[in-house]
Order: C-alpha cells, then sequence, then structure tokens
C-alpha cells in the first residue's frame, strides 16, 4: 500500500462534499480542485489548490477544458514501480496525484427534464470528469477513484485506520464502479442520439446495440425453486422522459420474504386488473388465472371468482383494484392464500390479514401502470425482445355468424376476451359476463384446453349452459366448436384467420352460436 499524498476533486453532485474534503485536509492530504468544487471548498475554509495553478494553464471554452492537461493525466497514469515512468515525472516536474474524487455532468437526469434545449443536454456531455475516471481506474493499484459520495466515509475509516493508505481490494473494487459507472453514462448517451437517429428515419426502437441497465431491489427467498437463488431487479429507464410505474413500486406491508414465483405471480394478477374499471377480483396460481370475476361490491367479485376454481385457488395469489376491506379480509382469511395485491388496505383489514403470520400483503399505487416498455424472454446464450402486449382490441370487433351476438353475450365476450388474453397458450375460457366458469391454459391443443376448462367447471358445480367462450388463436378446425355446442356455449370471440374459417362460420350457424372475430390474437408463452 502506498500513501495518499494528493487528491483531484471535481464534482457535480456535492453531497457529503465538505466533510469529506475538510477530513482530507486534516490528514495532510494536498487538494486539488476545479471550478465550482474549488469554490465550495474556499467558502468552507478549506485549503484547495485551483486546477489552473497545478497545470499552469487556465481553463478555457466556458470550463469544457479543465484537466484534460499532460500534467493531470500523467500524475493519474505513472506506474509507481517503473523507474522510467518516475524518472520522467520528475523530469517535468510533475506532482503525483493519488486519489481522484470524480462524479459527472448529470445527463441522465438533464435528459428526462421538461422544458430542456439540446443545447443544455449537449453542454452536459461530459468530457473531461470521464477522461479523468479512466486514467484512474486504469492505474488502480497505484491511485484510488472515488465516483460515489456513499463511499466516502469507507475512504476515511480506511486512510484513519492504515495511516492514509487504503488495502488492494478497495482500490480494485472503486475502479470496478468506475468503469460500471462510465459505461452506464457513455449509453445513456448513445440512448439519446440513437432516439434522434430513430426519430428521423422513424424506425422502431429496437437499437444494433441493446444494453439492460438494472438495479437491484431486494434478495429473494428462493428462485423457481428452493435450491435457487434469486434477486429482484428494477429496470432504469433514464433515458425516457416518462415515468411510469409498476410492480417495481410496491409496497410489502406483512409477511414473509417474496420469492421469484411469488413476484411473476403478483405481476399477473396486476395485469388483469388493469384490464377492469369495475371491481375485479383476480386469483393466480402458477402465472395463469383460475378465477376472475368483477361486481358491485369487492367482496362479492371475490366470491365468485374463488367459486370458479376452489381447489385451485389453495396457496394463490390474490388481486385487486380497489381497496381490501374488513370484511373481504376475513372472507380471504377462509382460505390459504400466499399474498394479496391491491392499492390499499383499510386498518381493520390489515389487522384480520395479519392474524395469519405467513401471508404477503403487497400495496400497489392505485395509479400504476405498467412499467415495462418491452418484454424480455432469456434463452440460453441470447434474449428475445419484444413491445409489450398493451392492445385488447385492434379495430372493431367482426360477427361474421348469421345470429349477432345479443348485449348481455357481447358484455360476457367482452369480459372474457380480457381475461384469455392474460392465460398461457393455448388458452379456452368460458365465462359469463362477469365471471369466469372455466379455464383451459397452456395445453397442446385447443381441444384439450376446451375439455379442460368443461372439465374445471364441472368440478365446481358450475354450468357451461350459456355461458361465452374466448380462445386466444383462431379455431383450426370445427371439432373446437362442436365441443363447445355440446357444453351449451352460445357466442364465441376469437382472432379469425384459419384457413378453416369458413368451416368453423359454418359449424357456428349450425349449433346457432353467435361469433366474432377480434383481427388479432393474444398469445402468450
Amino acid at each position: 500500500m502506498r500513501k495518499i499524498r494528493r487528491a483531484l476533486i471535481s464534482v457535480s453532485d456535492k453531497t457529503g462534499l465538505i466533510k469529506f474534503a475538510r477530513e482530507l485536509s486534516e490528514l495532510g492530504i494536498e487538494i486539488i480542485s476545479t471550478g465550482g468544487t474549488a469554490r465550495e471548498l474556499e467558502k468552507a475554509n478549506i485549503k484547495v489548490k485551483q486546477i489552473a495553478d497545478y497545470t499552469g494553464y487556465p481553463e478555457l471554452l466556458n470550463g469544457r477544458v479543465k484537466t484534460l492537461h499532460p500534467k493531470v493525466h500523467a500524475a493519474l497514469l505513472a506506474l509507481r514501480d517503473n523507474p522510467e515512468h518516475i524518472k520522467q515525472i520528475k523530469e517535468q516536474n510533475i506532482g503525483l496525484i493519488d486519489l481522484v474524487v470524480v462524479n459527472l455532468y448529470p445527463f441522465s437526469q438533464i435528459v428526462t427534464m421538461d422544458k430542456v434545449t439540446p443545447e443544455e443536454i449537449i453542454e452536459n456531455i461530459d468530457i473531461g470528469g470521464v477522461t479523468l475516471l479512466r486514467s484512474a481506474a486504469k492505474n488502480y493499484k497505484d491511485v484510488i477513484i472515488a465516483v460515489n459520495p456513499e463511499d466516502y466515509s469507507l475512504l476515511l475509516a480506511e486512510l484513519r485506520k492504515h495511516n492514509n493508505e487504503i488495502s488492494g481490494e478497495t482500490k480494485l473494487r472503486l475502479a470496478m464502479q468506475a468503469f460500471k459507472h462510465t459505461a452506464s453514462y457513455d449509453y445513456t448517451i448513445y440512448s439519446y442520439f440513437y432516439k434522434l437517429t430513430a426519430e428521423n428515419k422513424k424506425i422502431k426502437d429496437f437499437p444494433h446495440l441493446k444494453e439492460i441497465r438494472l438495479e437491484k431491489i431486494q434478495d429473494l427467498r428462493y428462485g423457481e425453486n428452493p435450491h435457487q437463488q434469486a434477486a429482484f431487479y428494477k429496470e432504469l429507464k433514464t433515458e425516457d422522459r416518462e415515468k411510469k410505474q409498476s410492480l417495481i413500486n410496491m409496497e410489502q406491508l406483512h409477511g414473509k420474504e417474496l420469492s421469484f414465483n411469488n413476484i411473476i405471480d403478483l405481476e399477473s394478477a396486476w395485469n388483469i386488473t388493469g384490464e377492469f374499471d369495475f371491481p375485479v377480483a383476480v386469483i393466480i396460481k402458477h402465472t395463469n388465472p383460475c378465477g376472475v370475476a368483477i361486481g358491485a361490491e369487492l367482496i362479492d367479485a371475490y366470491k365468485n371468482a374463488r367459486k370458479c376454481d376452489p381447489v385451485s385457488a389453495f396457496g394463490s395469489i390474490v388481486g385487486f383494484n380497489r381497496e381490501v376491506g374488513k370484511e373481504l379480509a376475513g372472507e380471504i382469511n377462509k382460505t390459504f392464500v400466499e399474498c394479496v395485491l391491491a392499492p390499499s388496505f383499510s386498518t381493520e383489514a390489515l389487522e384480520i390479514l395479519k392474524e395469519k403470520k405467513n401471508i404477503r400483503l403487497i400495496k400497489m399505487p392505485k395509479d400504476s401502470g405498467s412499467g415495462q416498455e418491452f418484454d424480455y424472454k432469456k434463452i440460453s446464450g441470447g434474449l428475445l425482445i419484444q413491445e409489450k402486449n398493451t392492445i385488447l382490441f385492434e379495430g372493431d370487433l367482426t360477427v361474421v355468424t348469421k345470429r349477432k351476438p345479443t348485449e348481455e353475450e357481447m358484455k360476457a365476450l367482452r369480459f372474457a376476451w380480457k381475461v384469455c388474453k392474460h392465460v398461457k397458450s393455448n388458452a379456452i375460457v368460458y365465462t359469463t359476463k362477469d365471471r369466469t366458469i372455466g379455464i383451459g391454459a397452456g395445453q397442446m391443443s385447443r381441444v384439450d384446453s376446451a375439455q379442460l376448462a368443461m372439465m374445471k367447471a364441472k368440478n365446481a358445480g358450475l354450468s357451461t349452459k350459456g355461458c361465452v367462450l374466448s380462445s386466444d388463436a383462431f379455431f383450426p378446425f370445427r371439432d373446437g366448436i362442436d365441443a363447445a355446442a355440446q357444453s351449451g356455449i352460445t357466442a364465441i370471440i376469437q382472432p379469425g384467420g384459419s384457413i378453416r374459417d369458413k368451416e368453423v362460420i359454418i359449424a357456428c350457424d349450425e349449433h346457432n352460436i353467435a361469433m366474432v372475430f377480434t383481427g388479432m390474437r393474444h398469445f402468450k408463452h
């Protein structure tokens, strides 16, 4: 370890600056600084040498050129155990710099501000600061680099403990943080320029280079299985001016720590509740809804959703789009539930639900929307990226049968389509106008899904007679329609687009089933 004798400080974020600099000075470390940072230190009566006095050259171009000088970078890049380097340093009368404290112009904050001009954005592209970081971090064995004010206390503690020296382990970690910082900073600038290019060329935002920037929110109880570790990250979208909300804004009010599967199921529950303006209750098991219902009162919606598949409701995730009250909380406690997600909980509801030690209670901001611009699917050695599926219908529904749906049937079809969108393919959903009756998810054939939905309804003691059916994709053959007719289905909603659409429509007409085409499918893999 080598003693720290001279520090260069040039920071945009001045959090903790004065305390940190004062302690460095008290430790006998000489401080060199630039512009606004130097003025702040002088105001605090901290001894500081201006960078112009150190280099013998004034700051130029309104501060665009301050530290871009051979005397600065030779002082950083010189290898202390290289005799030739040290000889050249002495010949040029260069004083070595042992510590660099730099954070960059706040480009990511500026670019998201309202009423900011292109000129202001460009002026907040840091040049000298990035160069300082890279020079110091490259020579990390001899020079310490600090980019985060949170590291000041650690540095001071080590300096005091080791008589103005820093451990090699800390030097390496700080150098890694510096390169991470510059990589993220440069990507933000790249994204800004790409966006300008994309707008000019009117192209979609699938650039040649796509960086996914994440920040850890918390460690999770475990992954998909207890032997797999997992963590929850939020996506950083600093280049987007629109600040959206999603599950990353959730607040856990009670219960065990969340697992990987809990969060995936909570996402499914929240996505479905977002489809409805009416009070809605959603029951999720392994990402699929096993019951969805709307109603004038949330408790009625929950009871009806649970009736759809009471067996699967055991150990489920439950989601609501209204506040959970006392009566509903009592009803929830009648079944073993893993998590309850809602915009809010009344005081009485919290008291009742907290009687169960492990139940996770998750509060979501009421106006939270989908915070994801893209969906990501991991494959071995790569990533698939697609736009998030935010559209329910594209254009008008088209009635393709002789019989048109009644007003009640049309309400039911719209309800069924909203649910079907969030069911794993192949998806078949039987509903009335306000509740699911049977759900068939994730089967290898559409007929299998239809039979599963029918079986689920029968097992729950529910009748499919007079219900409507939703299919996430077209029927390739008329056998699905014949099976639906046997179940008492009166109307069907599906995308259409099969080469056998005519055959399917004829089958509907034979059974007096009304059918509408959406013109778009909702596969979910």
